[in-house]
C-alpha cells in the first residue's frame, strides 16, 4: 500500500492515476503511523513552501516524515514542492523551516528565465553517481524555485532552465524529484514503476 500524505496544499489526483495505471493500491493519509510503518510513502506538493511546512507542523507530521527520509531503506517519494521542502529553508518563504533533511536553502531562478518554468525539459543523470535509478529523458516541470546544487551524499539529476539546477535527487530507496514522474508520459511512468518495485 503506497501511503500519500495528505498535506492539503497538493493537486494529487494525477498521481493516484498514476499509481491506479500501475495497479499498485494507495491511499491518502494525514496519521503518523501510516506514515512510520507503511512500506511506500509518497509527499507530494504543489503550491506554497509556508502552506505545506504548516500543514505538515499542523498535523504532527515532522517528526514521522523526516525519520523516514533519514532511512534512505524506507521507500519514499518527494515530488515538486516535496523535494524542496527537504531543504533547511526556501527563499519563497523566510523564516520558515523545512524538513532540513538536506543543508541547502531553495532559491528561486533568476530574473533571466520566465518563473514558473512550465512544460518539458530535459533531465540529465550525473555521471558521477554510484548508481542508476533512470536514463535520461524528458520530464515536466512546474516550478518558479529550484535547488542549486547537490547534497553530499547524493545521487542527483540536473536540468537546464538559466543554468543548470538539480531536478533530481535520490539515495537508497529515498527519490526526489523537482519535476511531476506522473504527468512525464512513460519515461516518468517507468521511474515510478522503478521506485515502487
Amino acid at each position: 500500500m503506497i501511503q500519500i500524505i495528505n498535506t492539503g496544499v497538493a493537486n494529487i489526483r494525477s498521481l493516484q492515476a498514476a499509481f491506479d495505471r500501475m495497479q499498485q493500491p494507495w491511499n491518502l493519509t494525514e496519521n503518523i503511523d501510516d506514515i512510520v510503518s507503511a512500506s511506500h510513502v509518497v509527499l507530494p506538493g504543489v503550491g506554497a513552501y509556508a502552506a505545506a511546512a504548516e500543514a505538515i507542523d499542523r498535523l504532527g507530521l515532522r517528526e514521522s516524515i523526516v525519520q523516514r527520509l533519514n532511512d534512505h531503506d524506507a521507500a519514499t517519494l518527494c515530488i515538486c514542492l516535496g523535494m524542496q521542502l527537504l531543504g533547511k529553508a526556501s527563499a519563497e518563504s523566510p523564516g520558515v523551516d523545512g524538513l532540513g533533511v538536506i543543508e541547502e536553502t531553495i532559491e528561486r531562478f533568476d530574473t533571466t528565465v520566465q518563473v514558473p518554468q512550465l512544460g518539458w525539459n530535459n533531465v540529465v543523470p550525473s555521471p558521477t553517481n554510484n548508481q542508476t535509478m533512470f536514463e535520461p529523458g524528458e520530464a515536466y516541470f512546474a516550478n518558479s524555485f529550484r535547488l542549486n546544487s547537490p547534497p553530499a551524499g547524493w545521487n542527483y539529476a540536473t536540468t537546464d532552465y538559466g543554468g543548470q539546477f538539480v531536478s533530481c535527487l535520490w539515495q537508497g530507496n529515498t527519490l526526489a524529484c523537482q519535476f511531476h514522474p506522473e504527468l512525464s508520459g512513460k519515461w516518468g511512468q517507468t521511474l515510478l514503476e522503478k521506485w515502487a518495485a
